[in-house]
This record gives structure tokens, sequence and C-alpha cells, in this order.
């Protein structure tokens, strides 16, 4: 790798962490973010719930009056024969896991929403910018016109479309003045401020940073453990259906005789043996499966259409790069002295400054669906907030690397760490 591919990773990824940092922070300290925080701290609650006895004794005191008083004392204990608490808190865990997962799927999906409405503003404020440099263009080139038909260089049909051209410039300009304002209004309805640290990331857009379509997927993590709480749910049924034994002891007093007894009582399922419960729960199994099935199948649609959308986007998106940014640079500049030298006609010179415009414009839909593309399967997958702590993380890595491909003079690399960086 080179230095200077190095140092351009570098300069990245620190700009990267630089906005995504803060953002991060600010980002959970949203209410929505805080309350879904909350619902997975439940998840503790629910295990320590479980986590207790079935059945608690029960004490029974008796007395008969009769020719010789009687005095009984009865303690009793049911047995968790069928392992319901087992089964409770094997259950109580998963409702856990299950909890876990749709918190991290649904803070995945609230964090692409707040980085797309602040990609959106970051887009609107090009535009904006764009329009006004080409507003101001237009404002000059009225005032060059009027010059131009007093000195008899252009007509007066000449100059209307100068006009004509301004006040479709200034009509553009209010609208996506418009735009932009919706784009503030959203991040501020948001964070409750509209200047928030962004820095564009289009450069890290690329599909290897998303995971394949597996069970541990977020999206499909969830599914995955109905289905196990459905199974879990067929041995509760189980569990709580099976013939719990109790024991109990006894002492009596008769007159003058004491007496102690043990007793024992199972229940009988003679009139119900829940066959037709079990059975319930046994096809609730198959209807978890089959849910995450399609499920699955949803999924698996959207990272093809992930797959296949993405690197045809980028490979537009960079053609639209070396095409306007870079032959089209200056190309407007020299169009107005063209005009001005009366090399080119009004009509042509408006038409060319269009075309201009509109392929800047188009540029700028380009990266709109770029990032929409991207942010929409990370988001949706679940897969977006542990990227971006990857991400964090890399970076404080990164800087502990350079500080060890650093020479000692500071001014060149040491080849060894390089071959390690390779």
């Amino acid at each position: 790798m080179a230095y200077s591919s190095l140092a351009q990773q570098s300069a990245n990824s620190e700009a990267f962490a630089l906005w995504l940092q803060p953002l991060m922070r600010q980002f959970n300290q949203l209410p929505e973010v805080k309350a879904l925080q909350a619902k997975a701290g439940q998840a503790q609650l629910l295990i320590q719930a479980a986590d207790k006895a079935i059945y608690n004794p029960e004490l029974g005191i008796n007395y008969q009056n009769a020719t010789e008083d009687t005095y009984s004392l009865d303690i009793s204990q049911t047995i968790d024969w069928g392992d319901k608490r087992g089964v409770a808190m094997r259950k109580a865990q998963l409702e856990a896991e299950v909890l876990l997962s749709q918190t991290t799927l649904m803070r995945s999906q609230m964090l692409a929403d707040v980085v797309m409405a602040l990609v959106e503003q970051a887009q609107q404020n090009k535009i904006l910018e764009f329009q006004q440099q080409q507003l101001d263009v237009a404002k000059q080139q009225f005032e060059i016109a009027k010059q131009q038909l007093a000195s008899g260089a252009i007509s007066q049909a000449e100059l209307q479309l100068i006009q004509l051209d301004l006040a479709s410039r200034a009509a553009e300009y209010a609208l996506v003045e418009q735009a932009a304002i919706n784009a503030d209004a959203k991040v501020l309805m948001l964070f409750g401020t509209t200047t928030l640290p962004f820095n564009d990331f289009i450069e890290v857009l690329n599909v290897e940073v998303a995971a394949e379509v597996s069970p541990e997927l977020p999206a499909l993590k969830s599914a995955y453990q109905q289905v196990m709480m459905a199974k879990l749910a067929a041995k509760q049924v189980k569990a709580d259906t099976s013939a719990n034994p109790t024991i109990s002891l006894s002492a009596e007093r008769e007159g003058e005789e004491n007496k102690l007894g043990v007793g024992l009582s199972i229940p009988i399922q003679i009139r119900n043996n829940y066959s037709e419960t079990l059975a319930m729960a046994s096809n609730d199994i198959a209807i978890a499966e089959q849910r995450y099935l399609a499920s699955e199948r949803v999924i698996t649609e959207q990272q093809k259409l992930f797959y296949l959308s993405l690197p045809r986007l980028q490979q537009r998106y960079q053609e639209w790069r070396e095409l306007v940014l870079t032959s089209g640079a200056g190309v407007a500049d020299a169009l107005g002295q063209q005009w001005q030298a009366g090399d080119i006609s009004t009509s042509n010179y408006l038409q060319s400054k269009r075309q201009l415009a509109s392929s800047y414009l188009a540029g700028m839909s380009l990266e709109s669906a770029l990032y929409q593309s991207w942010l929409d399967w990370m988001g949706q997958s679940g897969q977006l907030e542990n990227y971006f702590l990857q991400q964090l993380a890399q970076q404080a890595n990164d800087q502990s690397v350079r500080a060890n491909v650093t020479s000692t003079n500071g001014n060149s690399i040491n080849a060894a760490s390089i071959n390690q960086i390779r």
C-alpha cells in the first residue's frame, strides 16, 4: 500500500469519526432511543422474575372439639415435577434476547432515518448553494445583456430571453430554498437543532460492509427467536399440564396421644389429559417456522436488490464525476466569455447553461440515491449502528497503526510496518 493511499484512508477515517462520534452521542439522547434503552433494561427483570420457585409451601392448622380435643398441624409442598421453573427461566432468557434483538433492529432503523435526514439536509444545502450561484450569474448576465443591447450587440428579443432565464432561475432558487427549509425542519424535529456535525461518507458506501442473510442478522434474529419461543411454549404447556405431586407432613395430638403422618397426592388426569392443548402448541411451532421463512425470503430479496442496485449506482456516479466534475470544470466561464464575444448565440448559450445545471443536479440525485440505497439496507437489516461503532473503533486503532509506521525522523515510513499493513 502506498503512503499516499494510507494517508488518504487515514484522513477519510478521521473525517468520518469527527462527525460520527458526536452524532452517536446525540442520537443516544433522543427520547425515542432512551425509551428503547429502558425497554432493553426490562430484559434482566424478566430473567430475575422467572428465577423464582413456582410453588410455595402451604401451612394448615386444625382444631377439633370432641371427647378428646384434637390439634393438628400440616405442612405441604407441591413438587415441580414438570420443571415449570426451568422452562420459565429458559423462556424468560429467550424473551430477553427477543427484546434485545428487536431493540437493536429498531435502533438501527431509527439511526438510518436520522442519518438520511442529515444527508438530505447536506444535499439540499449543496443544491441551494449551486442555485444561488446560478442566480447570481444570471443577474450578472442580465446586466451585461442590457449593456450589449445599448451597444447594438444583441437584439431586444435576446435581452428578453436573458430576462426570462433570470426569472426562471429566481423561481428555481425559491423552490430549492423551500426544500432546504423543509430539510432543516426535519433535522430540527429530530434533534432540536439544525446545526449538527456531518461529513459526506459516500466513499464508504459499498456492498462489502453488509453481512450475509442468516438467522444472526438482526432483521431475522427476532423472527428466528420466535420459532424458539414457540418450541419453548410447547414445553411450557407440557410442564403446566403435568401431574405435579404434593408431599405433606402432619403432626396431630389427640388427647394424650401424639401422631405423625406423611401424605402424597398425585393428580389423576382422567377427565382431561390436555392433548388438544399440546396439539395447539405444536401447531404454533409450524406457524412460527413459516413466518420465519417468509421473513427470510423478504430479507433475501431485499439483499439481492441492494447487491444489484448499489454497484450500478456507484458506477454511474463515478462516470458522472469523471464527465461533469472534471471535464465540465470551467465550461460555464468559457461559455460566458464566448457569448460576450459574440461567438455563440444567446439561445445556444442559455441552452448550454441549462445542460450544465441539469448535469450537476443529476449528480446530486445520484448521490442521494446512493445514500438512500445503502442506508435503507443497512438500517432495515439492523446492521447500521454496529457498523458505525466498528468504524469508531477502527479509527482509534488506525491512530495507533499510524504511530507505528512513522519513522524516527518523522519524514519516512518504516518498510516493515508497511508490509504489516498491506
